[in-house]
């Protein structure tokens, strides 16, 4: 007594449903059929969504009027394989420091492309047969940005010397625009070669330093958990000049087996900068490859200690 029925259940049902055979749990159950909570659920459901076909239309007045219910019967072929990006791209990739770091890559089984301003090397040897050798300018984004759609991680080795406003330019600029299209485009690491500051008077290579320290800030700001920082001091190796060969490890090679474990020397005022390690340019390499590579070294800054200590591993 007292009690109304809801509007949908005093809609008649259609005579077809209403005559539907007892199925599954009603038909196994005596007496389930005719339940009174069954029989609600049963006209709320034949009155709310009207079928029709093979489709389901909703009727109920919380949708729209004809809007279909579940899965479409066509729906137009959606390519769903994403590009693989298993590459690594290192920017510089021709330089002294960016051709070892090509070399340490493909020996640990990488896939590489280089990008600089002038392409491949002048060296002919084996290994650069495996590398894709791009000419580019960083600046010059709509011509490379594609590139990074294929690449996993970043190593930048751009960096140069000049006029203060040349130095910021190349060491800051440049890289911080190939750090902001990194990040855009979704690439999971960068690494970025920059240096060890000397405590050098601030008119002294003023450019040079400003423009690897914002480098390094948009880093830090782009990849909080991708991003790691190298900076060596003095890098020996055999450098080419030409079609010269300067042997930098006949001076750096005993340096750095002296200095190793001269670190707190370093920090004295004035004198400290002489005792800075020099860094093996393949122990840049191969700190630089698996710093792009493996998630497990975290994000920070290396300093030529941090960087001969990881490179013995």
């Amino acid at each position: 007594p007292g009690f109304t029925s809801p509007s949908f259940l005093r809609r008649p049902l259609p005579h077809a449903l209403k005559n539907r055979p007892r199925t599954g749990v009603a038909m196994a159950i005596p007496g389930l059929y005719k339940h009174p909570l069954l029989q609600i659920a049963r006209a709320w459901w034949y009155t709310s969504c009207k079928p029709v076909g093979s489709r389901l239309v909703s009727m109920s007045p919380t949708c729209r009027q004809g809007e279909t219910v579940g899965v479409p019967e066509e729906a137009e072929p959606v390519d769903s394989k994403p590009r693989d990006r298993n590459k690594l791209l290192v920017l510089g990739g021709n330089g002294f420091v960016g051709t070892h770091i090509c070399q340490e890559a493909l020996h640990c089984g990488h896939s590489v492309i280089s990008l600089s301003r002038s392409g491949r090397p002048l060296v002919e040897e084996s290994w650069t047969k495996d590398v894709t050798w791009l000419k580019g300018n960083l600046f010059e984004l709509e011509k490379w940005k594609e590139v990074l759609m294929e690449v996993s991680a970043v190593i930048s080795c751009v960096g140069g010397f000049g006029s203060n406003e040349t130095m910021r330019k190349i060491n800051g600029d440049a890289n911080i625009m190939a750090i902001n299209a990194a990040s855009e485009t979704g690439v999971n690491r960068f690494v970025y070669i920059s240096a060890f500051e000397f405590g050098f008077p601030s008119f002294f290579l003023r450019g040079y330093y400003e423009g690897k320290r914002a480098a390094e800030d948009a880093l830090r700001a782009k990849f909080p958990y991708g991003g790691v920082i190298l900076r060596p001091g003095f890098i020996h190796g055999t450098r080419r000049v030409g079609s010269f060969k300067v042997p930098l490890s006949v001076i750096g090679g005993p340096l750095e087996m002296a200095l190793r474990n001269a670190k707190s020397i370093s920090q004295f005022p004035i004198v400290g900068p002489l005792f800075v390690v020099p860094v093996k340019v393949t122990s840049v390499a191969k700190v630089a490859v698996r710093s792009a590579v493996d998630n497990a070294i975290p994000p920070g800054v290396l300093d030529p200690w941090g960087i001969i200590r990881l490179g013995d591993h």
